[in-house]
This record gives structure tokens, C-alpha cells and sequence, in this order.
């Protein structure tokens, strides 16, 4: 404590002096009280020498917003962390998110704490603080209206306030909203997303106390999160069969709602419930007059309650955004739905679960209002939808689930909170925003509120999770790239890169037809005869197991001795280039190839057919007797014997000996298929183009 009481008297005997001023030349709310704090007559809140200059001044802050001073705050961080959290590389960070999160939870309290400008500045300087915690001999940095933060600092301590982040989507929100500061997050930015976050906050609660809007709630408390096709210059348009209706369509946590439009006012709304085991699904659709498929802007319903799919047209000159924004909320709530079904979750956890969702939805409508919705990749915003898309998202949800259960169970979750160790959680959140979400979440009690995803000086299991599907996610990524690189047009040079890939299998087979065919007859004695040997000693499947092991050792050998080095590049020789009309011509040859190909398999299908309905009954016979006869062979001959056969029969039908007779059954074999008729084939127009004829 003498150290410590030393490095405070020096620092505060520089700052006394001046000696900061080499820092300070533009005066600045932070420098002035910096020294405020330095010069205060009652010692209150003067700073900690653990900590630096910003830091201080932030737990500062953070002591006003308790009314508690600041070493009052690091005395109880002392005795209530463990003593990992207070080793001397992290204990100043520690301390630093242990003050932030007590001070959150106490600030978030208040209604109408985003629209609050000390707070927005207070969160933002937290950022900041949290990149530099702990004292130094280096400069300190210089605090101004030009600092930015950078990822780490946003994806620590945004998601401390469920509402302006989530632990799960953190990343790709930082990206969005530094998409065009060079990945650095400044304060004009994140204070206008705020904005944007205040905005959506007072929309919903508008739409909820609408009279409009408020016939379309149900018992169960259900909260209306958006509303379209309000305006008539862009309405909604829902397709069934062939009829359509323009109207109006609601989204809430529960159901999705869609009023048709009358003369003045909109009829009775039709529920489509998106909380129950429905085998329901919504994907994008492709929309167009008289039932053609041209404009990509459009959602379809399918479940098992409707008998035909529904489909929501989104109608905008340019772009699709309209449709991706509705196509990526509206799954939002039917996969936090199946999320809840899958793990059983009743009363406080669903409600967390519900909470994530619509706090996700909340934060998608504020980008929108903070950056061009061009840029916006929603499925990446929303917990469940990312959950959805990225690999091992299974193991997110596993390990949300978990953490939500392990909370639920522990005892005294309001001293974990209010403690500082724990962030806030999204439920909690929720219910600090008051009326606007209704009743549900107003009337849980307090002390049984679950705690937040974040916890001081730890890796919660969740962010792990994260974390380790965001890289298995970035190596996807990258293999894409390298798929979408190789990517060539042309069918002649798509099938010139496939035959220089498929060399050595080409040239093994090759080979082993030169070994049936007999042209060698040596080679062709030779490998028969270790044919039949390993056959008859049973050693087959340890030759196929020495194949696989000498292929995997090849693959180790490459790899230790290519280190580094990149993979060398396929060389194909290019096809001579097409012009328009080659191009065509090759296109129409290959479809009547395969048109051939198909035609061909459709014969030979038909014509076993025939031979299964006895429409040739002699030969019907001899096809049942050689069936018994392979049958019987099955049965009684050992599986090795019957290899044998198969194996001699196949590389000696061509041998000197055999060759004349082969050719003779051949023959024999191919004029008696030929002789078989194929079974009669009638063509059925579809009932609905009877309809429309």
C-alpha cells in the first residue's frame, strides 16, 4: 500500500505541476476532469494507481453513477474476484469491466438511457479505456472527438447493454457500422446508431400503443415488432393460387399477420403462427405476372395448417432489400421458436430466448437508419438466423441453452448483478424499456432475473462457442473463395479441366482394361494369377486396407515435405475459343446427348418392365432361372469362391482361349435384349392444364 500511495502522490503532484500538459495541448471534457478528479478536496474519487489516466476517469464515472468511491468499488472487486482475476497482467482490466458493468446496470435502470448523451459518451469512453486499463510509463493516448475503438474493446463492451449489441452478433455489427472508417469505430458513428436504436425503440412502442394496431393482440401478450405496406406506394402483395391482395402485414414475436386491404379500412387479419410445431417454411420466392418467375421479391409460407403456400411480394423499383429485410425477420422469430421447442425452455428462459430475438430486430431497424441498407447482410445480425448460417451454429445455440440453465439454477442472481460480475440480461433489458413491450416481461420479479452472457475476466462457454464457429467460418470462407476463383465458362473448357483432373483415374482405367482386353498376354497372366491368389487366401481386404494406408501416407509425406509451399496449379490445355453461335451449338449437343442418355435408361427400365410382367414369357423364364441359379450360387458358395468367379470371369472372357466363345455369347446376349419389347408408356396431361384449357 506504501507503493501504491507513492505512484498516486507522484501523479497527482505531475498533474499539479502541469507535466501532462505535453498531452493535454487541446483541451478537451476529459482532460478537464482529469484534473477535477486530481484536485478534489474530499478524496472520493481521486484515481487508482493500478489504473490509467482514461480508466480513471471512466471507474470515476462509473463511482458518481453509484454514489460509491472509487476505491470503495476496487475494495469490493478485491474481495469478491477470484485470485486469477486479480493477477498483475489483467487486474487492471478486470477492475476496469467489473466498475463498467456495476455502473451499466445501474444506468440502464433509467428510461430513456439511449437518448441520454452522457451516456452514449460514458459507454463509448468505456471502449476506450478498455484498450489502455492499466497504468503505464509509455504516453498516454490522447482522448478526442477523433478516437476510435477497435473490435475487441466493441465486442467486450457493447454487449454489457443487451440492447445496443449481442455477444453473438457483436463482430458483424462492428464491421457494419466501420464498413466505411477502415474498421476503427468512431464516435459520430456509434452515437448515430444510438439514434437510430432510440428511434426504433420509440417506433415499436408507437405501433404497440396504436389503435390500428392494438385489435391484433392476443392473450398471450403477444409484441408487435414491424409493420409494412402502410403506405400505398408500397404495399404488401399476397399471392394464393392465382388470386392476390394487396394489404397490410404485422410481425410479431409470436405469429405473423396480414390484413387485407378493403375500400378504406382492412379486413380481418390472417394468422400465420410461427410459435408452434407447424413444419413450417419461409424462404425467398421468385414472383411475376400470370404465374412466370421474374422478380426475386418475395417470401413463401409453407406449413402444414394451409393447404397451398403463401406468398408475401415486397414490390420496390431496385434492389431486394425490402424482401431480405422481412425474409431474415420473420425466420428470426420462427427459429428462436424452434430453438425454444428443441430445448424445452419454459418461463424465464424463453423469455431471454424471445428477448434475443427482438432485441436483434430492434438493432437491425437502427442500422438501417445509420447506413445504406445496400451494405447490410441481416441474417448476419440476428442471433438465430447466424446461428443458422454458420458452422457449428448448433454448438452456439448448445452452449446459449446451457448458459441460460446454468443461470436459471444458481441462487442469488441479483447479487451476481448488481455485484458487477455479470452483464445485464436481454430479458432484464427488455423490461427496463417499460410499457413498450406489454406485461409479460413487467411482471417477473426482479430478484429472478437471469444474468447477461458476459462476465468479468472470463470466457463464458458461449463466447467460446462463438468464437471457434467464426473461425471454422472464416475457412469456409476462404475455400469458397478459392472455389468461386476456379470457376470457368464454356462447356468445352469445363470439360477439358474435368479430363485433366481425372487423368490418373482415366489412366488407371486404361490400364486395367489393357489387362481384360488381353493385347499384353504376359501382364494379363501375371495379374490374374495375384488376382486369384489373393482372392483365395482371403487376403482381399487387406489389399484394399494397404491401398487406403499407402494413400495416407502419401498425403502425411506431402504435407511434411510442402510446408508452406502453395498447391501447385492444375494445367489444362485450352480449348480453342467459341464463338456465340459454337457455344449455342455445343450447348444444343450436349442436352441431346443427355436427352439420348435418358432415353436410353428409360428402355432399358421399360423393357425390365416387361420382363417382370411376363410380357415375353419364354424369356421371363429364363431370366427367373438364372436368378435362382444366382441365388442358390449366393447361398451355398463361400463369399471368396464366388469373388473368384466374378474376378475370372470378367479378366479371362477376352483370353486366347475364351475370346471366340465371348464373342459368340455376346452376340447371342444382344439379340435376345433386342428381342425384348418394352412396356407400354401413356402420356397424361396435368389436371391443372385441364383447368386452364
Amino acid at each position: 500500500m506504501t507503493m501504491m500511495s507513492k505512484t498516486r502522490n507522484m501523479l497527482e503532484g505531475l498533474v499539479r505541476e502541469g507535466s501532462f500538459k505535453w498531452v493535454l495541448s487541446s483541451r478537451t471534457p476529459f482532460d478537464e476532469e482529469f484534473e477535477e478528479m486530481s484536485r478534489s478536496p474530499s478524496g472520493q474519487r481521486k484515481w487508482i494507481s493500478e489504473l490509467s489516466p482514461i480508466a480513471n476517469v471512466v471507474v470515476g464515472r462509473c463511482s458518481r453513477i453509484l454514489d460509491v468511491s472509487m476505491h470503495e468499488l476496487q475494495h469490493n472487486f478485491d474481495l469478491e474476484s477470484s485470485d486469477f482475476m486479480k493477477h498483475s497482467s489483467r487486474y487492471a482490466r478486470n477492475l476496469l469491466e467489473y466498475c463498467c458493468f456495476r455502473a451499466l446496470y445501474a444506468s440502464t435502470r433509467v428510461v430513456g438511457h439511449i437518448s441520454d448523451k452522457h451516456f452514449r459518451r460514458l459507454t463509448f469512453d468505456m471502449m476506450l479505456a478498455w484498450e489502455a486499463p492499466a497504468a503505464s510509463r509509455e504516453p498516454v493516448p490522447k482522448i478526442d472527438a477523433e478516437s476510435t475503438v477497435g473490435s475487441e474493446a466493441f465486442s467486450r463492451v457493447a454487449p454489457a447493454v443487451p440492447t445496443i449489441a449481442d455477444v453473438t452478433t457483436c463482430d458483424d455489427l462492428f464491421v457494419a457500422l466501420t464498413a466505411s472508417t477502415g474498421g476503427r469505430l468512431s464516435f459520430s458513428v456509434y452515437d448515430k446508431y444510438l439514434g437510430g436504436l432510440e428511434r426504433s425503440i420509440k417506433k415499436m412502442k408507437t405501433q404497440s400503443e396504436s389503435s390500428l394496431l392494438s385489435g391484433l393482440r392476443l392473450p398471450r401478450g403477444e409484441r408487435i415488432l414491424e409493420v409494412d405496406g402502410t403506405v400505398t406506394t408500397q404495399p404488401v402483395l399476397q399471392h394464393v393460387g392465382t388470386s392476390t391482395w394487396p394489404g397490410r402485414l404485422v410481425l410479431t414475436d409470436h405469429a405473423l399477420y396480414f390484413e387485407p386491404l378493403k375500400v378504406v379500412t382492412f379486413d380481418i387479419a390472417k394468422v400465420y403462427d410461427l410459435s408452434e410445431d407447424l413444419r413450417q417454411t419461409v424462404k425467398p420466392e421468385l414472383t411475376g405476372p400470370w404465374g412466370t418467375r421474374l422478380f426475386d421479391k418475395a417470401v413463401l409460407y409453407k406449413s402444414v395448417k394451409i393447404p397451398e403456400p403463401v406468398v408475401m411480394e415486397f414490390p420496390e423499383l431496385i434492389g431486394n432489400s425490402r424482401r431480405d429485410y422481412w425474409l431474415a425477420i420473420v425466420r428470426e422469430i420462427l427459429y428462436a421458436h424452434r430453438f425454444i421447442r428443441k430445448y424445452h425452455m419454459k418461463g424465464l428462459q424463453q423469455e431471454e430466448a424471445l428477448s434475443k430475438a427482438i432485441l436483434g430486430i430492434l438493432r437491425v431497424q437502427a442500422l438501417q437508419d445509420t447506413i445504406a441498407t445496400e451494405q447490410l447482410h441481416y441474417e448476419s445480425l440476428l442471433m438465430f438466423n447466424l446461428a443458422d448460417r454458420l458452422p457449428g451454429g448448433d454448438l452456439v445455440l448448445e452452449a446459449f441453452a446451457s448458459l441460460l440453465a446454468s443461470h436459471e439454477m444458481e441462487q442469488g442472481n441479483t447479487v451476481s448483478v448488481q455485484s458487477g460480475m455479470y452483464s445485464m440480461s436481454a430479458m432484464a433489458m427488455l423490461s427496463n424499456l417499460g410499457a413498450v413491450f406489454g406485461s409479460s416481461t413487467q411482471a417477473v420479479e426482479e430478484r429472478r432475473v437471469l444474468v447477461g452472457d458476459i462476465v468479468v475476466g472470463e470466457v463464458t462457454s458461449l463466447e467460446a462457442a462463438v468464437k471457434e464457429s467464426r473461425s471454422n467460418f472464416k475457412k469456409v470462407e476462404l475455400a469458397q473463395a478459392t472455389v468461386n476463383g476456379v470457376k470457368v465458362e464454356g462447356i468445352d473448357t469445363n470439360l477439358a479441366v474435368m479430363k485433366e483432373l481425372l487423368l490418373p483415374v482415366i489412366e488407371i482405367g486404361q490400364f486395367v482394361s489393357l489387362l481384360a482386353s488381353w493385347d499384353e498376354p504376359i501382364k494379363s497372366v501375371a495379374f490374374c494369377a495375384i488376382g486369384a491368389y489373393v482372392i483365395c487366401r482371403g487376403w482381399l481386404c487387406f489389399t484394399f486396407g494397404l491401398v487406403v494406408l499407402w494413400v495416407a501416407i502419401f498425403m502425411l509425406l506431402t504435407r511434411c515435405l510442402s510446408q508452406g509451399r502453395p498447391v501447385d496449379e492444375v494445367k489444362v490445355l485450352a480449348p480453342p475459343p467459341l464463338n456465340t453461335m459454337e457455344q449455342l451449338l455445343a450447348v444444343q449437343n450436349a442436352i441431346s446427348q443427355v436427352e439420348e442418355l435418358v432415353q436410353d435408361g428409360n428402355v432399358v427400365l421399360l423393357k425390365l418392365r416387361a420382363l417382370l410382367l411376363a410380357a415375353l414369357p419364354q424369356a421371363t423364364e429364363k431370366v427367373a432361372l438364372s436368378l435362382a441359379l444366382m441365388a442358390l450360387l449366393v447361398v451355398f458358395l463361400p463369399s471368396k469362391y464366388l469373388i473368384l468367379l466374378v474376378f475370372l470371369e470378367i479378366f479371362t472372357r477376352y483370353s486366347p482361349p475364351r475370346k471366340s466363345s465371348t464373342e459368340r455369347w455376346m452376340r447371342r446376349l444382344r439379340e435376345w435384349w433386342f428381342s425384348i419389347p418394352a412396356a407400354p408408356v401413356l402420356l397424361e396431361g396435368s389436371k391443372e392444364d385441364k383447368k386452364k384449357r
